[in-house]
């Protein structure tokens, strides 16, 4: 595993409205994910997780603070590197709580799209698609539209489909809020085979105390500022 950092956040806050109708969704947030390193950021519900996630994601910028991917600032308070969004094409996948998976295309051809607007060529594209489908497990639905597929299944492809441009970090948003307890544990397991073998820093949102043992470090959230986990594993927490 390498230890260099894929994501560094610098006293991340976020505040919305002014006056009496200020609220602060993240205050000074600062965390640290190494290269092949699985996180999982928990909490309650409105307690600023999608913000944060949203913030290192370069959708939705702080109000104060830097966010670094790579060792490059990208994000200093709302001021953004130029070339944005191919760069966020280039190092970030995503997977949310739904698939997302586009309805009318099968799930070879959901993760070969993703190259095809960086610019590969539909051969190449098609091949690097098969090769993730079938590292994921799921090579046998490789022709089948995300309706014929189970849910997590259809996970399995928008994980595929996020690393399909070779990102340095993939974050998921409550990945698993749909799936039962079993489907659940296969996906966070998938996210930790991802980081360990492919060296992306993973970012993981959830409320899912089921498997977090999968982990190598949890933080936690709470009011929008992020404190100390324990670990089920006790492996090391951040705080």
């Amino acid at each position: 595993m390498s230890e260099s950092l894929a994501i560094v956040t610098e006293g991340l806050s976020k505040i919305y409205g002014s006056g009496n109708t200020e609220v602060v969704a993240m205050r000074d947030a600062s965390v640290e994910v190494k290269h092949g390193e699985v996180v999982a950021l928990l909490g309650p519900s409105g307690s600023g997780k999608s913000t944060f996630l949203t913030a290192v994601g370069l959708i939705n910028p702080p109000t104060t603070g830097r966010v670094l991917i790579n060792g490059e600032v990208v994000m200093d308070g709302p001021r953004a590197m130029t070339s944005l969004r191919r760069f966020r094409r280039r190092e970030i996948g995503y997977v949310f709580q739904k698939s997302n998976l586009i309805p009318f295309l099968s799930a070879v051809e959901n993760v070969q799209i993703v190259m095809e607007i960086n610019g590969s060529g539909a051969a190449e594209g098609r091949r690097r698609a098969l090769d993730l489908l079938e590292e994921l497990g799921v090579r046998d639905r490789a022709d089948n539209l995300p309706s014929m597929l189970s849910g997590g299944q259809q996970q399995r492809v928008a994980v595929a489909r996020a690393l399909a441009n070779h990102p340095s970090i993939i974050l998921a948003d409550e990945p698993t809020a749909a799936l039962d307890s079993s489907r659940g544990r296969q996906v966070m397991e998938l996210f930790a085979q991802v980081a360990h073998d492919h060296g992306a820093g993973v970012i993981v949102v959830t409320h899912d105390q089921r498997a977090l043992d999968v982990f190598d470090t949890l933080y936690e959230m709470e009011d929008g500022l992020i404190g100390r986990a324990e670990h089920p594993e006790g492996k090391r927490v951040k705080y």
